[in-house]
């Protein structure tokens, strides 16, 4: 049984049981996956009001290469209380694909459309539509009515903000981890993609769903052994973002990536804006970009 423990607590009564899904956190247009908890809460005596709360997920088994359970490990994560998690996730993801966005989409209006100048044919006695241009858009090669034009779309968000959406969809998707003792040393002589889709059966993964490696470094045959799966995800901290987390079907860590996300996303964490900001620029730097669709409203994902 999980354990959650406000960091404050409101004045009005508390429950003495809370349950929420990721059904209430995340958008159902995304197609995300349902992870269920139920968190018992301890209220503690206050005046002030919760803004987020600590959570430490049950047990999560740690497997070795032959899928054999050789211990246990735990997620001590901050995450957003059930009533704002949905609204906290929500911006942050909207945020990382606004951001995406290049906004290079350009269209031309009749101005800029070359040519036009001459009128087409006489007003009258022709029997046809009167017409003052070719280039008019009502006609094939003319201009564009209200098209798209190249603008910024990025959006901005609190760095704390978007850390704890991180940590919440993590804390979400604990139900469904699978943590693994360091396999690199497996494929050190060369890639075998083979060994490791039996490796993945092993741990109790379908590689026809799709799962999420989170690693705090990924050696080259690894990489080289996992790239022909199109359902898998290699991550590193550098790396990691919302929505590879959301879209997840199952998540795998090894110890030191739970290290890492008890560090770093834990409730005790008190880094600087300075390592923030850093985390931030290798994300942005480390990602490709969307472009618009032809009409300026749909997203492309570069791979």
């Amino acid at each position: 049984m999980a354990s959650v423990f406000l960091t404050t607590a409101t004045t009005a009564t508390t429950p003495s049981s809370l349950s929420f899904t990721s059904s209430s956190i995340f958008l159902s247009s995304h197609q995300f996956h349902i992870h269920k908890f139920n968190f018992p809460i301890q209220p503690l005596k206050s005046t002030t009001t919760s803004f987020s709360i600590s959570c430490k997920a049950s047990p999560i088994p740690v497997l070795n290469f032959s899928g054999e359970k050789v211990g246990e490990s735990f997620l001590d994560l901050r995450s957003a209380p059930p009533s704002t998690a949905r609204a906290v996730v929500h911006r942050a993801i909207v945020t990382d694909l606004q951001n995406k966005r290049r906004g290079t989409a350009s269209t031309l209006t009749r101005a800029e459309v070359s040519g036009g100048g001459r009128k087409p044919y006489p007003q009258k006695k022709t029997g046809r539509a009167r017409r003052g241009s070719n280039r008019t858009p009502l006609r094939p090669g003319g201009g564009v009515i209200f098209g798209p034009k190249p603008r910024d779309w990025s959006v901005k968000i609190n760095r704390k903000e978007k850390r704890l959406a991180i940590s919440t969809a993590v804390a979400s998707a604990a139900s469904s981890a699978v943590v693994v003792e360091d396999f690199g040393a497996e494929f050190a002589e060369k890639p075998r993609t083979r060994e490791f889709i039996a490796a993945m059966k092993r741990w109790g993964l379908d590689p026809k769903e799709k799962a999420m490696f989170l690693m705090t470094e990924v050696p080259e045959n690894v990489r080289l052994s996992s790239r022909n799966i199109g359902t898998l995800k290699m991550h590193t901290p550098r790396t990691l973002n919302l929505f590879d987390i959301l879209d997840a079907e199952k998540l795998v860590l090894t110890q030191g990536a739970v290290d890492y996300l008890n560090q770093r996303y834990g409730a005790d964490y008190l880094g600087s804006d300075d390592e923030d900001e850093e985390e931030e620029d290798d994300y942005e730097g480390g990602e490709e970009g969307v472009v618009d669709g032809e009409e300026g409203k749909s997203l492309v994902l570069l791979t």
